[in-house]
Parts: structure tokens; sequence; C-alpha cells
């Protein structure tokens, strides 16, 4: 009788919010992102929030652009009690599959106002390799 009064009782409500955190915790630590293009580059935007330049680290390896970091928690909690506390802090790692255009040895990157960009040109001679071939009847 006991274990049906806990099943029907305020502890699984307590406890319902957190069965799928672990699942949930690498999507929460992943920061939002855009991709863009236009006939000169491409572009990823990174949203950053409280991450230093220094705990950002940006690689591009096998046409793959790779985002990482840390971000650090700095709060004081002498005699504060916290009713809720929704900021994010932990590692992140992101991964961006460049095209077969894009000039990765030129990539170029800067942060401002939280927000990573990141600009990858595309080269110039793909389009002057490109050839058109007649297909005819045999």
């Amino acid at each position: 009788m006991v274990e049906s009064t806990r099943s029907s009782g305020l502890w699984p409500q307590l406890y319902e919010p957190f069965r799928t955190f672990g699942s949930r915790v690498a999507d929460w630590l992943a920061p939002a992102s855009d991709a863009s293009s236009n006939d000169d580059a491409y572009r990823i935007s990174v949203e950053l929030p409280g991450v230093s330049e220094e705990d950002i680290h940006l690689s591009v390896e096998g046409g793959v652009v790779t985002v990482s970091g840390e971000k650090t928690e700095t709060r004081e909690e002498k005699g504060e009690t916290w009713y809720f506390s929704e900021r994010q802090y932990g590692s992140f790692k992101r991964s961006f599959r460049l095209p077969e255009d894009a000039d990765a040895d030129k990539a170029e990157a800067h942060v401002k106002n939280g927000v990573l960009e990141v600009s990858v040109p595309r080269r110039k001679e793909n389009a002057a390799k490109s050839k058109r071939i007649e297909v005819k009847k045999a």
C-alpha cells in the first residue's frame, strides 16, 4: 500500500522533470547557431553569451569547422536563497561541415556582443573548373 501511495503521490510529480534530464543536457549546453552564404563566403554565427574570448576554441580540419569552449560559473551564494536558476555553465562543442568550394585556409572569426561570427570565403576557381559535357547519341 505504501508503494501505490508513492506512485500516485507528490514524489513522482517532483521527479518528473528530471526523467529526461540526462538526454537533454547536451542540447542545453550546445549554443544556438545560424549558417548562411552568399556569392563570396559562408557565414556561421554562434551565440556564446557569457563566454570569454580566451575560452573559445575554433578549428578547421578535414572540411569541418569546430567551435568549442567552456562557460564558467562565477557567482557567490552568501546568504542567498535560490528559487530557480536558468543560467547554464559547462563545456560545449559544435561542428559544421563546409561545402567543397569553401577556402578553409582563409577562414576568419570575431566575437561581438556574445556572438561568434565565422566567415569562410568561397574559392573562385571552382566555377572555372566546371565544364558542361555534351551528351551524344551512340
